[in-house]
């Protein structure tokens, strides 16, 4: 995509405000630099003769402010947490080798000293130019993987492993390689400096890191002062260039994260009281409005609600650790954000995959590669002792260290749990959460993502998911790539990789960019009943063609029955290909059998599809389908695997219904079979055989919202 046309379909996402803003903010940027160069010591501390040396005294002593990362707790975290120690202390000695390995990609081994702008694995060097003249979106190499490397993020290990074991070689790597990083990276030069953000989310490590260093023989008064004075200059640029407006989603947090850490760590910075009580009012804002009153995250993304509701954490942590009282609006969203996610995973349950998932991490402290949401909840409970974290969270060596942060509950936080998962409605997330017995469904009513870019949201409304006995059937075939696999983008957040329905081949919502949706499918929720599980809801998506048509859904799945009816309705004008998909776990293989298809684990059958249409249907099997994208399963960013695409496809004049019925192979699964779906007066018609029972379904779809789904009608002859 050219830069102009991106140009052009950003500037549609904007407000006049905005575009206001933005003008006047690139023209400053184009006029040359007036005034003073770089910032006095003295102007930095805010005394006229700056002592450096008593600085770092105050700071080895933490001396009015808080210390996470400290020597007599390393010693009480070793006793307790053997293994996981010993994991973080090998961690440290690969990153103290140069070995690195971030993402699905291969470890690589980078030689000292370190090139902080080669990326080994494009094999592109990035130049070390004004960071507002590097043009990301359509350089030859990777952003992501540069970025992850600049973010410094291995420096709290190596900072851990000179706790845990007094060896200088750890604490001598970790001011090697921060050293070098200062040096080649002049404050605003680089790819490292390409947006605020990154210099956030890069202080927050610096500094933690810093701290726990604070006893090292190889922290000099010359070095104490090179690093006070990056952190101050990524702090000032992480608030004069903070995101807002349609950017303002975890990229504000995460710069108002580090402009927050930065502040409470260095107090002596003359700026450090009005950057905390700036950031801190931005951040408690941002908690409302990113992290729901549901406790669903705004981004439409489990992996992004993580990486939010921790940067919160760290702060919140940081604060308490200090003096007890963090801010409640932090404290109040992690939680809510916790009993959301522990309520969506249950015991068992695997974690949801909906949205995008760059496995961000706002402080690592443990070594585990990716951050599971169980991981997350086993820090948030450390910290806010939130009983649903506690119930279904895990053990990390990041909620050790956390534990020494622990928070006054939240009034009612601490309460005894709901027993076992249960049904759930999220409606400002926009999600429904069904079970009985072992088997989960999901259904997607929410909207494509936060703000007008949507940036980390998929086009798969009214999608379904199914678990069962706590493993993937029907999911999300996760994120695949952001920039290294431009065509793994596209297919990885489009309509047909996703279980649901694909008008024409149209994605729902339209892409502007590979962060950016110009046009947003809207979703309504017609009706949600929890006790009999059925859903009714609808999208617009599709109102933009020339001959527009409206998605309805209908998700029937009674917690006494074994099998599920999905049931769509496509109607408006004029003739159309319509087209479901259920993205299959790549652990499950696939049969065609009469009407639909037969998905079995290791030989043993799991899950039986049949379809069927009010218009002749033809069913359809895909796998790892290299030129249309379809039929992959992405664990991790960029890499993925072959997985079964399935579904059905038909075409013909509106209204057009489709009726998909999932039959659980358990011990009630009875084999399902003669599938019909007819179309008459206002009402949608379905049945099939299950062994010996006769399933008739009748939908009246002319009757408007109706609390208890009365239009929904399910009797079994046998």
């Amino acid at each position: 995509m050219s830069q102009l046309l991106w140009r052009v379909r950003r500037l549609q996402t904007m407000g006049p405000r905005e575009v206001a803003w933005r003008a006047s903010r690139a023209g400053r940027s184009l006029l040359p630099r007036s005034g003073r160069g770089e910032t006095t010591d003295s102007e930095l501390l805010g005394t006229p003769e700056p002592d450096w040396d008593a600085a770092l005294a105050r700071f080895r002593e933490c001396v009015g402010r808080p210390a996470l990362l400290d020597r007599d707790r390393a010693a009480d975290i070793a006793r307790a947490h053997p293994a996981a120690v010993g994991q973080v202390i090998a961690a440290a000695e690969r990153v103290a080798c140069g070995r690195f390995s971030y993402f699905g990609h291969p470890e690589v081994t980078l030689p000292e000293p370190i090139d902080w702008h080669y990326d080994p694995l494009s094999k592109v060097g990035w130049p070390v130019v004004p960071a507002s003249r590097i043009n990301h979106r359509t350089a030859d190499g990777d952003p992501k993987w540069i970025w992850e490397l600049n973010r410094l993020q291995h420096l709290p290990w190596l900072a851990e492993a000179w706790l845990f074991t007094g060896e200088e070689r750890f604490s001598d790597a970790a001011f090697r390689q921060l050293d070098s990083w200062i040096e080649q990276n002049p404050p605003g030069l680089g790819i490292g400096w390409r947006g605020a953000f990154e210099a956030g989310v890069r202080s927050i490590s610096i500094a933690v890191a810093l701290q726990g260093l604070r006893d090292s023989p190889g922290l000099t008064t010359t070095r104490f002062r090179a690093v006070v004075r990056l952190l101050a200059e990524s702090a000032r640029r992480c608030w004069d260039e903070r995101s807002q407006f349609s950017s303002a989603n975890n990229h504000l947090v995460g710069e108002m994260a580090g402009v927050a850490t930065v502040a409470i760590l260095l107090p002596e910075l003359a700026r450090a009281e009005s950057w905390e009580k700036d950031a801190i009012r931005v951040l408690s804002a941002e908690a409302a409005r990113q992290i729901l009153p549901d406790g669903a995250g705004a981004e439409q993304s489990v992996g992004y609600q993580v990486f939010t509701s921790e940067l919160l954490l760290t702060v919140a942590a940081l604060l308490t650790l200090r003096d007890g009282r963090p801010p409640p609006e932090l404290i109040a969203a992690v939680d809510r954000s916790a009993d959301f996610i522990a309520a969506l995973v249950g015991d068992r349950d695997p974690a949801p995959r909906y949205g995008d998932d760059d496995e961000g991490f706002a402080l690592r402290l443990g070594a585990e590669p990716v951050r599971t949401v169980r991981d997350h909840l086993g820090t948030v409970a450390a910290v806010t002792r939130n009983a649903s974290a506690r119930r279904v969270g895990g053990t990390t060596l990041s909620g050790a260290w956390m534990n020494y942060a622990r928070t006054e509950p939240v009034s009612g936080s601490e309460a005894v749990p709901e027993p076992g998962p249960r049904s759930f409605f999220a409606p400002d997330g926009g999600l429904v959460v069904l079970r009985a017995g072992a088997r989960r469904l999901t259904m997607d009513v929410g909207p494509l993502g936060y703000l007008s870019l949507a940036a980390h949201g998929h086009a798969d409304a009214l999608a379904v998911t199914l678990s069962i006995d706590g493993e993937d059937v029907i999911g999300d075939p996760g994120t695949g790539s952001y920039y290294r696999h431009p065509d793994w983008r596209a297919a990885h957040r489009g309509t047909r990789a996703h279980a649901t329905v694909c008008v024409d081949g149209l994605d729902q919502s339209v892409v502007g960019g590979p962060f950016l949706w110009t046009e947003h499918a809207r979703v309504r929720v017609r009706s949600v009943d929890l006790e009999r599980s059925v859903v009714d809801a609808e999208h617009s998506g599709y109102g933009r063609l020339s001959k527009p048509v409206v998605h309805r859904r209908w998700l029937i799945a009674p917690p006494d029955r074994g099998s599920v009816l999905v049931v769509d309705l496509i109607a408006g004008r004029g003739r159309h290909e319509v087209r479901t998909s259920w993205p299959l776990s790549p652990s499950l293989d696939v049969t065609p059998v009469g009407g639909g298809h037969l998905a079995s684990r290791n030989g043993e059958p799991i899950l039986q599809l049949v379809h069927a249409a009010s218009t002749e249907l033809i069913p359809y099997e895909v796998r790892g389908d290299a030129r249309h994208g379809l039929g992959w399963w992405s664990y991790r960013l960029e890499s993925r695997e072959p997985s079964w695409l399935v579904g059905g496809c038909c075409a013909g004049e509106v209204p057009v219904a489709v009726a998909t019925v999932l039959n659980p192979m358990d011990e009630r699964g009875a084999w399902a079979e003669d599938l019909t779906l007819a179309v008459r007066d206002g009402s949608l018609a379905v049945r099939w055989r299950d062994g010996d029972a006769l399933n008739r379904v009748t939908i009246n779809c002319a009757i408007g919202t109706t609390a208890k789904n009365g239009d929904v009608v399910w009797n079994t002859l046998h």
